[in-house]
């Protein structure tokens, strides 16, 4: 009995909890693991056998796979039936084959909480949207994200899974700034040519998580998104300010043309504003920091400008 007893003792704190499983587990996994932890065995997949000690230490038992290479992917099959999906494609091609792999192997009746980006809208010119707006890719790498969204779609309705896809902006933190752009004294768009940019602090896509794992309606796009309405210039300002440093030049877009890669171009040339209604009055969520402006006066930074 004493033998018996030292074994049920050494069973990890989780143990017999549900288990969960984490696709993609950098800077948001990771602050994702501590709102999770009381209520799962969470399990965090990377490729790369170094993170393994960071992701154990941060609660989550690492299982190494590679979701380009669906022969790694067999022993997650069935292993838990909620799975928080934020891997990114690969970097070519119109087709998230990622995507397509996972999807062969995730099991019937599955919670999925798939984590796609607000760029699979194109450019709306400026417009006010909700999740109804269909999307108009302008861009192989959002066109890889409606192809995930749809993979998925097709396996929630063949496999009677519940999927709930958050569709987010620019991800941003104290360490997650636009701060070597503005060092690089690299231009921004004047008024008269400037897009909308949209924005979710880091912490908050994380609760945004939870809270779908929990309330999501199957089949629901939310805007994982905060209230701020700004222009890609004035968001460079305030940062800039934060950091005590100057605010960018202004060119025209032909001129920028000519002085910034075309990736770079093209995250400039979408504009569109995003209404969150659905992640409050669905999700009941309370963002911690509802505009850019309040999460940057809570940040305290030291800059070397020398």
């Amino acid at each position: 009995m004493k033998n018996t007893k030292q074994n049920h003792d050494a069973k990890p704190a989780n143990f017999g909890k549900p288990r969960l499983l984490i696709l993609g587990c950098g800077d948001v996994g990771l602050r994702l693991l501590p709102l999770l932890r009381r209520h799962f065995r969470i399990f965090a997949v990377t490729s790369q056998p170094s993170r393994c000690t960071e992701l154990r230490a941060a609660g989550a038992i690492p299982l190494l796979a590679d979701l380009a290479q669906p022969s790694t992917l067999v022993r997650l099959a069935g292993l838990a039936k909620i799975v928080v999906h934020l891997a990114p494609p690969q970097f070519a091609d119109e087709t998230d084959r990622r995507t397509r792999n996972l999807a062969a192997i995730l099991p019937e009746r599955a919670t999925l909480v798939y984590i796609s980006t607000t760029g699979v809208y194109g450019d709306c010119d400026g417009a006010l949207i909700d999740e109804t707006r269909l999307p108009r890719p302008h861009n192989a790498r959002a066109k890889r994200r409606v192809d995930a969204e749809q993979v998925l779609r097709g396996w929630a309705r063949r496999r009677t899974g519940n999927l709930s896809i958050l569709r987010v902006p620019g991800i941003y933190a104290a360490d997650r700034l636009p701060v070597e752009r503005l060092h690089k004294g690299i231009p921004a768009l004047i008024a008269a040519d400037d897009v909308y940019t949209n924005h979710i602090h880091a912490d908050d896509l994380a609760q945004i998580i939870v809270a779908a794992i929990f309330r999501a309606a199957p089949l629901r796009i939310y805007h994982a998104c905060d209230d701020s309405q700004l222009k890609m210039a004035n968001y460079l300002d305030l940062v800039a300010q934060v950091f005590g440093l100057p605010s960018p030049p202004r060119l025209s877009r032909a001129e920028l043309a000519q002085q910034v890669s075309p990736m770079l171009l093209s995250f400039m040339s979408e504009s569109r504003r995003l209404k969150n209604f659905r992640i409050k009055s669905e999700l009941g969520v309370r963002l911690y920091y509802p505009n850019v402006q309040t999460a940057l006066s809570t940040m305290k930074v030291s800059v070397n400008l020398e």
